[in-house]
């Protein structure tokens, strides 16, 4: 056989060789962009979330009374258990019911019933009264509200809104609580019964409710600012720790 047929013959067969290895590697390939891609699938399906729970699922859940206060001033609230359940405190507490028809009750001895029901209403509707306005610093009119708290009547019911959110763990109603406690218009004397709430009921570590308080009080005790009667400032006597943190935050104001 001539030399030249066997050297195009020998060349023939490598590049039948080499092409063979290109196929056999896409092929590996190929297997493996499959299986990853099965994989990926197999994720996203095990990810998938949950689907949505209707309302009425809600509705249809056993009816757990709540017992708030005591004695002469007990109030007696009710609410669906589904519902809540979404705090911690409460899943805990429903926890322990029996299906045997015995009641499901939930004492509340020491808190606020207008706070347990702005709680409930935040639950069923995903907030409460009076609702902020839309792109503002506002709430919604309030005709049994003064256009100026005077008292503090406004700024607390907002801030126990809040330490409740805190003790049912609900962050939602919390930070809800927090935003509408400044968008109400008050006076050196709301501000101190507010700031007193403030620093006997929540942590030492809350500088969301407490550095606001503690700021708002250094800028009013700053030499350039007007001078506040004495029954409308904050007292070492009355709150140690709210004197403290004023005096911290003065000192940012004023480092001289």
């Amino acid at each position: 056989m001539p030399t030249e047929y066997e050297e195009n013959d020998v060349e023939s067969s490598a590049a039948a060789a080499s092409a063979d290895v290109e196929m056999e590697g896409a092929t590996a390939v190929a297997g493996d962009e499959t299986v990853v891609a099965e994989e990926t699938v197999v994720a996203e399906k095990d990810t998938a979330p949950e689907p949505r729970a209707t309302f009425i699922s809600y509705l249809v859940s056993p009816v757990v009374t709540l017992l708030i206060g005591s004695n002469d001033s007990e109030s007696i609230l009710t609410a669906h258990q589904a519902l809540l359940v979404q705090s911690p405190f409460f899943k805990e507490a429903c926890a322990q019911f029996s299906d045997d028809g015995s009641p499901r009750q939930v004492e509340l001895l020491n808190e606020d019933v207008d706070a347990v029901g702005n709680f409930l209403e935040y639950l069923y509707t995903g907030d409460y009264y009076p609702r902020k306005i839309p792109g503002q610093r506002t709430l919604e009119f309030d005709p049994t509200a003064p256009e100026v708290d005077d008292t503090g009547d406004q700024l607390l019911k907002h801030a126990r809104v809040y330490t409740l959110a805190e003790k049912f763990g609900v962050d939602g109603l919390r930070t809800l609580a927090s935003s509408k406690i400044h968008c109400v218009d008050s006076t050196a004397k709301g501000e101190i019964a507010y700031a007193r709430y403030v620093y006997q009921y929540t942590a030492k570590d809350d500088t969301t409710i407490r550095a606001p308080v503690a700021s708002f009080w250094a800028a009013r005790s700053h030499p350039c600012a007007p001078r506040p009667s004495p029954s409308s400032r904050p007292s070492a006597s009355s709150s140690p720790s709210l004197a403290i943190s004023v005096s911290a935050a003065y000192t940012m104001l004023c480092p001289c």
